[in-house]
């Protein structure tokens, strides 16, 4: 195979042969277009909406035009309803970014560092290099202008989900972009937040919540999404339109599911509700990581001609596709090819087609192009050496090429920008990102997680179950104990385990659902649909409930069963004791599930950490007999709080002569008052016990709250 670098591509054939290419190949992709009913927008279009006018025509210019960044101007709120014709200029974006650095950390090095050297220099004060790095993206520089559909192609570790990442700031932790690189919209340099405001982001991953359907889904996101300032009908009636047009309605009122553990939508329909979420906002900026994977070639066709429709509006598109069939390549007006990390191609269908053609390589007839690209920049095994080079030799001619010099000056200077596109800021979008208000955010999240503690099966029904099966047994064992010796001990012990079964019972649930949501909040979060603050309050409130509930089974169950003190003050008392242990202990999950990086590890963190508050409770150590180095801990222990106000409301009106004695030469109390000083427990602390568990369930939430704030805290 010859490849020919020459810069003067008019070397290998003649002009005439070339501007007779350009021309099929332009006729083929527009009768290809046109044979999808893909109307060509007209250029004077303007939003149609119902129930809101669009911008006004006057535009301020009196700002220096030297000083972009300050070239900010503000309208009328639009409506987000089908748009019915081409996007108003000065709406349109055009995407640049140059000197694209990404490194990545080469984990298996470290493993190679010995045990002892690794030790060593946890206590040394000298900083240490980190592993070293792999380049993965090397002096990416490109653009996608407003009305063009740009794919990113290559083959498999390429680089293209790496740089689609990098272009909308969400690359994952190890992964470092290098402070060079430069990502500007309209030629105005943005940063994480500045961008986030301004695009929508489908990831390849689907990521909902099981138990809600697909409207509900929708309905959550649009609510939150869309600017305050539109009424609640635009937005009902945005997603009855979204679902119309990715042809969800059959499914709208199915229960989204999750693969292996509830039944629910297909693989294509996860997908397409994945892109929905995006869309209901009509942005004008849309990333896209693969989202015809996992499609069957029709609905990849459906998903890719709504893609295009929005393109032809003037939207700007960036997507990464793997191989697409030759019907989804012809519908893409640029071409991003990838490889090795470098930038092979840049450019128009036939564009890609004329550049490898003058290299000596054209595409076969009758053969798909994306197919022939992606082979010629692939590494085929046990000839890693030839393709290597082969791929250097390409990404060095496109370097030279006119079409790259083109684009290095676009993305330099922001030439064919003109000066009235500059940058305007989201309509409805307050200075943190947030579409929606406080009180908005916090109404449905609370409404989700509402939705998701009645619909999941997991949080009510084997809970509960569970909650009367454990205690109808305790109440077997210690069934009808009366007033003696032996009662006393046995009751005390009942006493207690009602705080053990309390604790790990809550605490275990709170785990596995919290940390289980963790990735879909973590995302959420990032796309900003809600403040950390709203999530975790809607959170902590829809589940008050079945935190009330839960003790309530229980002690209903096991206090008669037992034969505590009777009296409905006693009862109650007893309840409103159980009921705060349950939420200390709901309370300590969160703190755990939050501080954890995974379920996995917030199961092995979860006992070992319970265990000495657990002894300090008074039943295995006396309150007095603890250690002054672990008085401070004590004071953090729930079980010694709510041990000594449930055995003061036990014992402390039981009078002398109460404990019936049935043997001698054996310690018997002979009254409440007795047993209340054996374990050194003051019936005045009663007040004091019942307000430290109130105040450990705010420590421990708002310990929880700080966590969950440092995890949603961006990487980058």
């Amino acid at each position: 195979m010859t490849i020919n670098t020459d810069d003067q591509y008019a070397d290998n054939e003649s002009k005439s042969n070339i501007t007779t290419r350009r021309n099929t190949y332009q006729c083929i992709w527009r009768l290809s277009c046109e044979s999808r009913n893909y109307d060509f927008p007209p250029t004077s279009y303007r939003y149609s909406t119902s129930s809101y006018q669009d911008v006004d025509d006057g535009i301020n210019h009196s700002m220096s035009n030297n000083d972009k960044s300050t070239l900010i101007q503000v309208w009328k709120p639009k409506s987000y309803g089908a748009v019915k014709g081409q996007i108003p200029q000065h709406d349109r974006l055009t995407y640049t970014w140059k000197e694209i650095d990404v490194f990545g950390e080469l984990p298996g090095d470290a493993k190679k560092e010995p045990l002892c050297s690794r030790l060593c220099s946890c206590f040394s004060s000298q900083k240490k290099d980190i592993n070293p790095r792999k380049h993965l993206l090397k002096n990416v520089t490109g653009m996608a202008k407003s009305g063009e559909l740009l794919a990113v192609m290559g083959s498999s570790g390429a680089g293209k989900t790496t740089l689609l990442n990098a272009l909308s700031f969400r690359s994952p932790p190890g992964v470092k972009i290098a402070p060079t690189s430069v990502r500007a919209l309209n030629g105005i340099p943005v940063n994480a937040e500045q961008l986030r405001a301004r695009c929508a982001y489908v990831q390849q991953d689907d990521l909902f919540i099981a138990a809600l359907t697909t409207r509900e889904h929708l309905i959550f996101h649009a609510m939150l999404r869309m600017g305050k300032d539109v009424p609640k009908s635009v937005k009902m009636n945005r997603v009855n339109e979204v679902l119309q047009e990715l042809s969800l309605s059959k499914c709208a009122d199915t229960i989204i599911g999750a693969p292996g553990r509830m039944k629910g939508l297909s693989g294509g329909e996860r997908k397409r509700l994945a892109f929905a979420s995006e869309t209901l906002t009509d942005p004008h900026l849309l990333l896209c990581d693969e989202p015809t994977s996992g499609l069957d070639s029709f609905m990849a066709h459906s998903v890719l001609q709504v893609l295009k429709g929005m393109a032809l509006k003037g939207k700007t598109i960036i997507l990464t596709i793997h191989q697409p069939s030759s019907e989804l390549y012809c519908l893409f007006d640029k071409v991003l090819l990838v490889a090795e990390g470098r930038v092979a191609f840049l450019g128009s269908p036939y564009q890609a087609a004329e550049f490898f053609s003058q290299l000596g390589i054209p595409c076969p007839p009758n053969y798909n192009p994306a197919d022939f690209y992606v082979q010629m920049l692939a590494i085929a095994p046990n000839k890693e050496t030839e393709c290597r080079d082969t791929i250097k030799k390409i990404c060095d001619s496109f370097a030279v090429s006119p079409i790259a010099r083109e684009v290095m000056e676009v993305a330099n200077t922001g030439k064919n920008v003109e000066e009235h596109y500059f940058l305007q800021p989201m309509e409805g979008v307050s200075r943190t990102g947030y579409r929606s208000t406080w009180w908005t955010q916090f109404y449905y999240v609370l409404w989700r997680s509402w939705l998701t503690v009645l619909k999941d099966p997991m949080l009510v029904k084997v809970r509960l179950l569970q909650t009367a099966m454990v205690a109808s047994l305790i109440g077997s064992i210690y069934f009808g104990q009366r007033l003696d010796q032996d009662g006393v001990m046995n009751i005390n012990g009942a006493l207690f385990l009602f705080l053990t079964n309390m604790t790990f019972q809550n605490v275990f649930a709170v785990i596995n659902v919290f940390s289980a949501e963790l990735p879909v909040f973590l995302r959420e979060k990032r796309s900003r649909l809600f403040r950390v603050d709203t999530y975790f309050l809607g959170k902590t409130i829809a589940e008050v409930p079945l935190f009330l509930a839960v003790p309530f089974v229980f002690t209903s169950i096991t206090y008669p069963m037992i034969g505590l003190k009777s009296g409905a003050v006693h009862y109650l008392t007893a309840l409103m004791i159980v009921v705060l242990v349950a939420n200390v202990a709901t309370s300590f999950g969160y703190l755990i599930s939050c501080a954890s990086s995974s379920i996995s590890m917030a199961l092995s963190v979860g006992p070992p950490v319970i265990i000495p508050f657990l002894i300090f409770g008074g039943f295995f150590l006396n309150s007095a007999s603890v250690p002054s180095y672990f008085e401070y801990l004590s004071y953090l222990s729930w079980f010694r709080y709510a041990n000594e106000a449930l055995l003061i409301n036990q014992w402390s009106t039981v009078e002398e002569g109460d404990i019936a004695c049935t043997r001698t030469n054996v310690t018997c109390p002979s009254s409440g008052q007795i047993i209340l000083e054996t374990f050194n427990f003051k019936v005045e602390d009663f007040g004091f016990d019942i307000t430290c568990l109130c105040v450990l369930i705010v420590v421990f939430r708002v310990g929880a709250l700080f966590c969950l704030w440092l995890r949603s805290r961006s990487k980058e």
